[in-house]
């Protein structure tokens, strides 16, 4: 029997696996579909010989956690890439400001867009730097974040402590109006804080747009040689050389509940396995408490926030093989893993308006990846791998550009691609005669592709301040632990939410050491007084 089961081998669900093996657990992980990753996968979708990341694709948060870059993966297999610049987000105008690796090239990147945003960026930094460490860990610890907080506040004097706060609260386009002179500069950081689910309006995006900028000036976003699945794969290998074991094509349809505690799972083909200690769950907390769990083994008042609970937007992403790299007007913008489309704050400001009245956007706000850029292993020499994904409603209630239904059948597919790649060929005549194919997913596709991915929504619920911290997933959890003893919530629904950090399962395997050591602890009196013997001291092994 294993010590611990892992419902979901997502990045969480193997961090959380090799956390416990690494204490001597034995881990048996789960996986419905027919290889590991989840949403960290890759394959062959267009062509043989171009490799595509099947959902996510760059991972500053993993160069950046603790989490992830303590488990030494490149012992593993890993090999992280780098294009030679992080982020670039070019404009009709011919305008396009770059965030690179070095701190002088970012600098006079937007210099070169507006005098004196360059050491306007300079001071933003520094904020960051001298805090880094203390604001990762206060991101990435399970909540409360006791020792980040700490040590962000002994960052600082007492008198800058409501300023900070004042700062971390601030939405994006507040935020790039007090820092920058230039609307450049403002829409760098705003495109980096609409990777979470925010406007520019909202409070704390300007905190995302910062620390997302600021992660890829320290780390850059790279990408692991030979596609996302090297990141899985490394995972995978690991927990195997320490015992740990990962079935795929393994689908868990339910926690096995008995006496208030979590025993084990029921497979798809009926087969029931048990657990020593602990279950972890790294699916979205929707699937746990509303499908895995039977509601008599839940609180009434857990059911009833759950009907509160509040996903991010759908997605919409297009896989390319193209015959050359995309032929950007602004030349700054070829050397750009990551690449923005989206005409200015405004335009941001718009989108997320469409995307609040659940409207298919007008113009979206494109992501691009160039993988060949940072990794020519993927495809052959000369040719491309690229691709796009944009935010979408979960349930549209109409197209802001007037073409698309909503319901995702091949003629609004059809149309949709079209305005992706309209808006593509703007900025880079001459994009469309170099495809070669094409691979779309949907909502319904990412759904199908990974379950967890609910219409596609790749955050585990939304960023908005109201599902964060203690809110997240419902109030008053805000941690791995659920109602039942010894099951945790592994996935990026639990704080601190979205982003290939394996936060998430890091907390929850500590978690479940935690619970497994008060079993013991409460279990060895109650043992001995049954043999009519003196009460021991629990003694606690390098297992425990």
């Amino acid at each position: 029997m294993p010590d611990a089961l892992v419902i979901g081998s997502g990045p969480n669900g193997l961090t959380a696996a090799n956390l416990l093996a690494d204490r001597g657990w034995s881990v048996a992980v789960f996986e419905a579909a027919d290889t590991p990753g989840g949403a960290v996968r890759s394959a062959e979708l267009v062509e043989p010989g171009f490799v595509n990341d099947v959902c996510s694709a760059f991972y500053p948060l993993s160069a950046g956690s603790e989490g992830i870059t303590d488990l030494h993966l490149e012992d593993h297999g890993l090999r992280w890439r780098h294009a030679p610049a992080v982020l670039a987000h070019p404009t009709l105008d011919g305008s396009c400001p770059v965030l690179y690796r070095d701190l002088d090239a970012t600098a006079a990147s937007l210099d070169s867009t507006h005098p004196g945003d360059g050491d306007a960026w300079r001071a933003l930094y520094e904020r960051w730097a001298v805090r880094e460490r203390a604001i990762l860990d206060a991101i990435m610890s399970p909540f409360p974040p006791v020792r980040g907080a700490l040590r962000l506040g002994a960052s600082m004097p007492p008198s800058e402590l409501v300023r900070f706060a004042r700062f971390m609260l601030l939405p994006v386009r507040r935020l790039g109006e007090e820092e920058f002179g230039g609307e450049a500069a403002r829409r760098l950081l705003t495109g980096a804080a609409l990777h979470a689910d925010l406007a520019p309006e909202s409070n704390l995006s300007g905190f995302y747009g910062w620390m997302f900028a600021c992660l890829g000036q320290s780390f850059g976003f790279p990408v692991p040689e030979g596609g996302a699945g090297s990141l899985s794969g490394a995972l995978v290998h690991r927990l195997e050389s320490k015992g740990g074991t990962v079935t795929c094509g393994a689908p868990v349809t339910e926690v096995v509940v008995r006496g208030g505690r979590a025993e084990g799972v029921v497979l798809g083909d009926g087969t029931e396995v048990h657990a020593d200690r602990a279950v972890l769950a790294d699916v979205n907390a929707p699937m746990l408490y509303g499908q895995l769990v039977a509601a008599g083994h839940l609180p009434a008042s857990l059911l009833a926030d759950l009907d509160r609970f509040q996903w991010d937007d759908a997605t919409f992403k297009v896989d390319w093989t193209l015959d050359g790299p995309i032929p950007w007007t602004a030349e700054e913008a070829r050397g750009a893993g990551t690449v923005h489309v989206a005409e200015g704050v405004d335009a941001l400001t718009v989108v997320a308006s469409e995307l609040a009245r659940s409207l298919v956007p007008a113009a979206p706000f494109l992501l691009v990846g160039q993988m060949g850029v940072a990794d020519p292993t993927r495809q052959p020499a000369g040719t491309e791998t690229a691709w796009a994904y944009t935010h979408v409603p979960r349930r549209p209630k109409g197209d802001a550009g007037g073409e698309v239904a909503g319901r995702w059948d091949d003629d609004d597919v059809a149309r949709f691609v079209d305005r992706i790649e309209v808006q593509m060929e703007a900025l880079a005549p001459g994009f469309r005669d170099l495809i070669r194919g094409r691979h779309v997913l949907t909502p319904q596709g990412f759904e199908a592709e990974n379950p967890n991915l609910s219409m596609g929504a790749v955050n585990g619920g939304t960023a908005q301040l109201h599902q964060q911290l203690v809110f997240r997933p419902v109030p008053g959890l805000g941690r791995a632990e659920t109602p039942v003893a010894g099951l945790y919530l592994a996935s990026n629904s639990a704080h601190p939410g979205g982003g290939v950090h394996g936060a998430c399962g890091a907390a929850a395997a500590r978690a479940a050491l935690a619970g497994h050591r008060r079993r013991r602890v409460v279990g060895a009196p109650r043992r001995a007084l049954r043999r009519g013997g003196a009460e021991p001291r629990a003694e606690l092994g390098p297992g425990d």
